[in-house]
């Protein structure tokens, strides 16, 4: 007897890859809901910018963890793996499949192996860390990392300010290095994960990703940035769409180069999750389309 009877179907892909219409027809054949694995998505002020799932494909197929937070509320990913733990329970008592979607790599991490139980932060002190960063720029929090946390200091990417504030704001809420919180230890799950990737060539992905922004700002992503604009400063906005919309409100950049700009930096984080990805071994590629009947097949051997 199989000691995992149910199973996780991770359908991932770089953003703009085709993965929305191919989830819902697997969720279908699986009867069961959608648990997206976008961690932008999750936020109820952004559908157009995240490319999130439309109120026609959300009655189609149910999905769970899109629009259920405001901007404004912290959110991490291993609030996510306990979130969605939970809901996998409770799911794969009445169904033996169920799908994960997205391109979220840390969040699909979180669920199949598990995160390093890394404390909450407390909000007063992010903010005040985003305060200095906008007022003083880096070198300072580097510096105090570089005093609390000389591990973490050593091998961060001291370029990606998030994750320097985030490393110095757990310092600085547990009295802790942050660097002792790891242990990178994969954790046991009790169901069998599938991991299904999409891919499409590099040419063929750009065109899709310039034409995809394209129809954002046809369906008013400059009106959905005008609306968060005041929040600019919540780390829920510092994503691609958004950023470059407040550079534009701003008068730094007109709305053409806006729009460029959106372009080339979902062309660059595509690149990015494909980097990640192919680091995998576990995941087995396809294209969304030309092998769309081998997903499917694959889908209906493995579930019972």
């Amino acid at each position: 007897m199989d000691a995992h009877p149910c199973t996780l179907y991770v359908l991932l892909g770089p953003t703009g890859v085709g993965k929305t219409e191919l989830s819902l027809d697997i969720a279908e054949r699986l009867g069961s809901p959608i648990l997206s694995a976008d961690s932008r998505q999750i936020f109820r002020e952004l559908p157009i910018g995240t490319a999130a799932p439309t109120p026609e494909q959300r009655a189609r197929v149910p999905h769970l963890f899109v629009a259920t937070h405001s901007v404004s509320d912290y959110y991490s990913a291993g609030m996510y793996e306990v979130e969605v733990l939970e809901t996998l329970a409770e799911l794969f008592g009445k169904h033996r499949g169920v799908l994960l979607t997205g391109g979220s790599m840390m969040y699909i991490d979180a669920v199949c192996s598990g995160i390093d139980d890394i404390p909450d932060v407390y909000p007063e002190v992010r903010e005040e860390l985003y305060a200095r960063y906008a007022d003083e720029g880096l070198d300072g929090i580097l510096s105090q990392l570089r005093l609390l946390d000389p591990d973490y200091y050593a091998r961060v990417d001291r370029r990606n300010y998030k994750r320097v504030i985030h490393g110095l704001e757990v310092c600085l809420t547990t009295g802790r290095p942050f660097s002792s919180f790891h242990r990178h230890e994969a954790k046991e799950r009790p169901f069998r994960i599938v991991k299904i990737g999409l891919c499409r060539d590099r040419e063929e992905l750009c065109e899709r990703i310039d034409a995809r922004v394209l129809q954002m700002m046809a369906d008013g992503l400059e009106e959905e940035a005008r609306a968060v604009y005041p929040l600019r400063h919540l780390n829920a906005l510092n994503t691609v769409g958004y950023k470059e919309m407040f550079e534009y409100f701003d008068g730094h950049i007109d709305r053409a180069e806006a729009v460029r700009r959106i372009q080339r930096n979902s062309r660059v984080y595509a690149r990015k999750q494909m980097t990640w990805f192919r680091r995998d071994a576990e995941i087995q590629w396809f294209h969304p389309e030309a092998d769309r009947e081998a997903i499917l097949s694959l889908i209906s051997s493995r579930t019972p």
